[in-house]
């Protein structure tokens, strides 16, 4: 099983792949490919698969982490080059979300109308877990968050009149099973990264060899970030390759705490599970 980051906030420097904040990621199984979340705009997104000579046609489903326009923004030019495209997606991933910051309520939810979405693609939405390729899982909801949530600032949702922090209930990952054991893919992690990986041990019996993706751990202090490695090396120390919304601060510091168990993740990244 082969894994390619398409999108990125950055790119490998031998790559000619084009970079935004956003995040996708290409699967490859045998003859069968998938995406991960569709990174900001469509634009980024075909350029970049273009480039890696893949068309929108062939790709046989795609599974959206959630529901911030960073991972869906690619969505509509997708579609229209692959209408009946197969998408996976919690419920909550069409719900509208905003930025709070001063006065303002800026929307930073699904660009794509969730009508033309549900007309343009076969629509899968569920919270439990389950197989989209053989091998290939989505976690479901991930519910028991007994840890740190990866919270982003001002992010919010309506509740009727009201207006409420946003639960990103709608947050998963993927669990892919290789040759070598599980791999988690997350989006970005708003469920909490600790709280994921317990997830995984839960529903699926083992912790992940290797975990990828947004981590959302750019606010993570010091302290916190010393709190992870620590968990991760009880666990045996699964490899760990940052990108998207994990910060640059972050992967420095982990980097120290985890030496030659951490490698950044960047747009043209590979790796085969």
């Amino acid at each position: 099983m082969k894994l390619t980051c398409v999108v990125d906030n950055t790119v490998r420097l031998s790559s000619p792949l084009w970079g935004e904040h956003g995040l996708a990621v290409l699967i490859e199984l045998n003859d069968t490919r998938m995406l991960f979340d569709t990174g900001a705009s469509g634009t980024i997104l075909l350029h970049n698969l273009a480039l890696l000579n893949v068309r929108p046609a062939d790709c046989d489903a795609l599974v959206l982490s959630h529901g911030h326009y960073d991972h869906t923004g690619g969505l509509a030019l997708l579609l229209e080059a692959h209408p009946g495209l197969k998408v996976y997606a919690h419920p909550g991933v069409l719900r509208a979300r905003y930025m709070h910051a001063g006065d303002e309520y800026r929307s930073i939810g699904m660009p794509m109308e969730s009508e033309l979405l549900r007309s343009s693609a076969e629509l899968h939405l569920g919270t439990d877990y389950k197989e989209v390729l053989s091998g290939v899982w989505t976690t479901g909801q991930i519910s028991e968050r007994s840890e740190a949530e990866g919270r982003g600032k001002g992010h919010m949702v309506r509740a009727g009149d009201d207006w409420l922090s946003d639960p990103y209930e709608d947050d998963q990952a993927l669990v892919l099973r290789g040759k070598e054991g599980v791999t988690l893919l997350c989006g970005c992690c708003h469920a909490g990264l600790l709280n994921t990986i317990e997830h995984v041990k839960r529903v699926f019996g083992v912790y992940p060899r290797n975990i990828i993706g947004g981590m959302h751990l750019a606010s993570a202090d010091e302290g916190y970030l010393q709190i992870i490695a620590q968990r991760l090396e009880a666990l045996g120390s699964p490899q760990l390759y940052p990108c998207h919304c994990t910060g640059q601060n972050a992967c420095t510091i982990l980097a120290s705490l985890m030496g030659k168990h951490i490698a950044p993740w960047a747009a043209g990244s590979e790796l085969t599970v």
